[in-house]
């Protein structure tokens, strides 16, 4: 009896379960981190400057508040470019910007200091305009199930960055001079431009722009529109410009003064390293069912780090203190990243976004600017009880407004 004829069955492509095999997100998050390594390398190099000479310390202060500058001008506006037209396009040219102008640190090393700051401004003014194209850019390629673990897997690389950079740095700094590692950091300026995807197609056809401000107000309304996204973002610029301010300007006055070594500086900062890796590796698959509490929650254990520091307490103590803020700081990172995502309309994402580094990382140097007047004028142990009581009840407050228990925006009817 003759066989029946072969059929061509195509069948489905199986959802993928992992976004770690997508060739597209690999392309993203080769990109993503060679910009965080760009960003984290750049301080270290120059502050091997100031040691061997070539860079004076006032020098250093200049250039770094000068693409500090340039990267809080740049965030809004790369926002509002992200979500006008391609959100690859714009971090390409962010990213070639960076790398055009960081051979101008090189040649201004040793010689003009207005040269390097000039140069370091258009390298910070790269840097804030492909944060928001790169989350909006995210939530393009990745799918909707997935992109909790896209967010894990980016927030992994930037803290494995600074974790390994300095060190590899310094390595490489005993083979090459700082100009050459300088350089160094334009090359992964430009293969942060030209390796991340494409993403959606973006609407054609309209010629008629609004002005600036009138799309970042309209940014501005959208974020507005998610009281969740609002309360947490304050909680978060308030435990950035506390917690974050604690560590970097008081923790090493303790560590010498309390312990009369920098070890517990170095181990509290490697200890809270490895905590955001642990805490990066959990949340990629962990779903609590209050996700946002959850995340608030994760924010709040930052008060722990200033509390720690508040005694004379062992070491041991100061290191679980920091590695629970680091766990906790990524239980936040990655679901609030991933709400953005979910809820905020597409076409304003870049422009929200925006405002989260704006606010959250652009008041974190007046808080480390004021936080050692304030250490001086009411002393380190009132300031250390009022960063970490700050730390846990801005995070409470937050989780009260609408929608904060599971980051999800409940339009009313």
């Amino acid at each position: 009896m003759p066989s029946p004829p072969a059929t061509d069955t195509v069948h489905p492509p199986a959802p993928r379960t992992t976004v770690l095999r997508d060739p597209a997100f690999a392309r993203l998050w080769s990109g993503t981190t060679a910009s965080g390594l760009a960003t984290w390398a750049l301080p270290f190099i120059l502050g091997l400057a100031v040691l061997d000479g070539s860079l004076t310390a006032a020098g250093l202060g200049l250039v770094l508040a000068t693409r500090t500058v340039g990267f809080l001008a740049a965030v809004p506006v790369g926002g509002i470019l992200a979500d006008r037209c391609s959100r690859r396009a714009v971090v390409r040219w962010s990213g070639i910007a960076a790398a055009l102008a960081t051979p101008f640190l090189a040649v201004g090393l040793g010689g003009s200091t207005l040269l390097m700051a000039a140069a370091a401004a258009v390298v910070g003014a790269g840097q804030g305009a492909c944060r928001p194209a790169f989350q909006a850019l995210t939530a393009e390629v990745v799918d909707p199930p997935l992109r909790q673990q896209a967010n894990a897997a980016m927030t992994f690389s930037v803290r494995v960055s600074t974790l390994v950079g300095p060190g590899l740095t310094a390595l490489l700094s005993t083979v090459a001079g700082t100009g050459v590692l300088l350089l160094g950091t334009g090359l992964l300026w430009l293969v942060a431009a030209l390796l991340p995807p494409p993403g959606a197609p973006r609407a054609v056809g309209v010629s008629v722009r609004a002005p600036f401000h009138v799309e970042f107000a309209d940014g501005l309304r959208e974020a507005r529109r998610h009281p969740w996204f609002m309360a947490g973002l304050g909680a978060l610029t308030a435990v950035i410009a506390t917690g974050y301010s604690a560590t970097g300007v008081l923790l090493p006055l303790v560590s010498r003064d309390h312990y009369g070594t920098e070890v517990v500086l170095a181990a509290a900062l490697t200890a809270y390293t490895a905590g955001a890796l642990a805490g990066a590796v959990l949340v990629a698959r962990w779903r609590p069912r209050s996700q946002g509490w959850a995340a608030l929650a994760g924010l709040a254990c930052y008060g722990f780090a200033p509390l720690s520091l508040l005694f004379a307490t062992d070491p041991v103590v100061v290191i679980a203190a920091y590695v629970l803020a680091g766990v906790g700081i990524e239980l936040f990172n990655v679901p609030w990243f991933t709400a953005a995502q979910r809820e905020v309309e597409p076409g304003k994402l870049a422009r929200v976004s925006s405002l989260d580094f704006l606010f959250s990382y652009g008041l974190a140097p007046v808080g480390l600017a004021l936080i050692a007047p304030a250490a001086q004028a009411f002393g380190i142990e009132a300031v250390l009880a009022t960063c970490a009581l700050l730390c846990f009840l801005a995070p409470a407050l937050a989780a009260l407004a609408p929608g904060a228990r599971d980051f999800r925006t409940r339009e009313m009817a």
